[in-house]
């Protein structure tokens, strides 16, 4: 199992709890300081089956200020992302083949 985690965020926290209650073993990869390259990213998206756009926080002042309102290619979105891993929403939960949001934090519990 791998958690794309945020130490920071809350909701993140409470998603790694829940990992570590139910004993699965988790590579914790904080991806603000080791972003998701572009095709990592994409295959991420796809095990979501959420478009790149749904995966963006939208409220982070980068996002406000360059690209509220424009409109981006799914490629275009990813690179953004990488770009800006700040703007990933997290955490993003993966099992397998599977993935999930931690939002709310007890969507992890589909995948244990």
């Amino acid at each position: 199992m791998k958690i794309y985690h945020n130490p920071r965020c809350s909701k993140s926290r409470q998603t790694l709890q829940l990992i570590n209650d139910a004993k699965k073993e988790v590579e914790i990869i904080e991806y603000l300081k080791t972003p998701p390259t572009f095709k990592e990213l994409k295959s991420i998206i796809k095990m979501l089956g959420i478009s790149p756009e749904q995966l963006l926080r939208k409220n982070e002042a980068v996002f406000k200020e360059q690209y509220k309102g424009k409109s981006f290619s799914d490629d275009e979105w990813i690179n953004i992302m990488v770009a800006y891993p700040k703007l990933i929403e997290r955490p993003i939960v993966i099992e397998g083949d599977k993935a999930v949001l931690g939002r709310p934090p007890e969507n992890v519990l589909n995948l244990i």
